[in-house]
């Protein structure tokens, strides 16, 4: 039987909650899916450039400074310009912005934890092993998902 793998994959957007406007609430913020995402990668990448998060989550320059600037408005995210490269900024989390983070982390880790224990140890390690395979594959082709109205 052929299943129809787009149907899967909205089915599973929509679960994951990626059609929301807001991801998540936390430290009193409503904090958007791309907003966890700048988060999530300045925190793991530490003092990152504003060009290296915008290459890592594949976001045009522009669209993604008036994130960060939405971010820095807000005091999550700290901008401040390369002492040797004044050009260049470098992001890096306020102590309110690493909470909201470390938040935001607890919150889809026991969202996760949530969603694997009605799986079995093999059926999960499956899952995990075939999610590593998608964005391995994912990454080596040349097509981009964009929509195809824009």
């Amino acid at each position: 039987m052929e299943q129809n793998l787009r149907e899967i994959f909205q089915i599973f957007s929509r679960r994951f909650g990626f059609l929301n406007k807001n991801c998540c609430q936390a430290g009193g913020h409503e904090i958007s899916l791309v907003q966890s995402h700048i988060l999530y990668e300045i925190d793991r990448q530490h003092h990152p450039s504003i060009q290296q998060v915008a290459e890592t989550l594949g976001t045009d320059i522009t669209t993604f400074s008036r994130q960060v600037q939405s971010l820095v408005k807000i005091g999550l995210v700290s901008k401040t310009p390369d002492p040797i490269d004044r050009r260049i900024f470098i992001l890096s989390l306020t102590a309110e912005g690493k909470e909201v983070a470390d938040n935001i982390d607890n919150q889809m880790n026991q969202f996760l934890e949530c969603v694997f224990s009605n799986m079995s140890q093999d059926e999960k390690a499956t899952v995990i092993h075939a999610i590593h395979l998608l964005n391995k594959n994912m990454e080596k082709t040349n097509k981009c998902c964009t929509t195809p109205l824009g």
